[in-house]
């Protein structure tokens, strides 16, 4: 019988070992933490905070440019080397963000914002430029449509007018989800926590909107991020 318990100790122990390897290896995220610069292709990427460094993109701009990276993500196309050495395209809009001097940037809206609140639910301001394909602009001229015929709001071709909205978002850095800063989102993020979700479902509905903040606060208390230790 010892000889078996003998013999499983000396199989888990390894593991053991792994596991508080790993652990040590994580660092807690506080407001003095900095992620690695470089582009995040994916959001497993800022997970692993493992940017692909400002070294292997395959540009003419200046590395040491506060502006770099404004200068690389305002072309439709990103070149970089791979671990291997390889080019690979990238085509910013599928790029998840960056990080410029430890600070996360992600990409909504075809444009890059700055995360101002980090945690498990983290909390950002993004402006959007939203177009409605069915506005009419009684100003609009082209020589095709002059025939009074077509010169009407249904047969002439409608501008392409945009708005652009100063919005708030929720990202749920559970899942790398980014929703909307509304009750509804807030309702649901709480679910992973039963005691702030039952205090938060208990408020009236005015309550629970100017409550939004204090609970996002509170439940990135109780549930921490933790990173891996920076490589470089």
């Amino acid at each position: 019988m010892r000889k078996g318990v003998f013999f499983i100790l000396v199989i888990c122990s390894p593991l053991l070992m792994a596991q508080e390897s790993e652990e040590r290896e994580r660092v807690l995220y506080t407001p003095d933490f900095e992620f690695n610069d470089g582009l995040f292709a994916n959001f497993e990427s800022v997970l692993a905070n493992d940017p692909i460094p400002p070294a292997r993109i395959v540009t003419d701009e200046d590395l040491f440019d506060r502006a770099f990276y404004d200068k690389v993500t305002a072309k439709k196309e990103i070149i970089i080397y791979d671990d291997n050495g390889v080019k690979k395209v990238m085509r910013t809009e599928d790029i998840w963000g960056y990080s410029r001097n430890g600070i996360l940037y992600i990409n909504v809206g075809s444009a890059f914002h700055r995360i101002s609140f980090m945690g498990s639910i983290c909390h950002f301001v993004a402006t959007v430029t939203t177009y409605n394909p069915n506005y009419y602009d009684p100003y609009y001229y082209n020589p095709y449509y002059s025939n009074s015929y077509y010169y009407n709001r249904y047969s002439m071709p409608q501008s392409n007018v945009g708005s652009t909205d100063l919005r708030q978002y929720l990202l749920d850095f559970y899942t790398g989800d980014v929703m909307e800063y509304d009750v509804e989102s807030v309702e649901v993020l709480l679910m992973r926590d039963p005691e702030l979700s039952d205090e938060y479902q208990a408020l009236r509905n005015r309550k629970k909107k100017q409550m939004k903040f204090v609970f996002i606060r509170r439940f990135n208390e109780k549930h921490p991020l933790y990173f891996p230790a920076s490589k470089y």
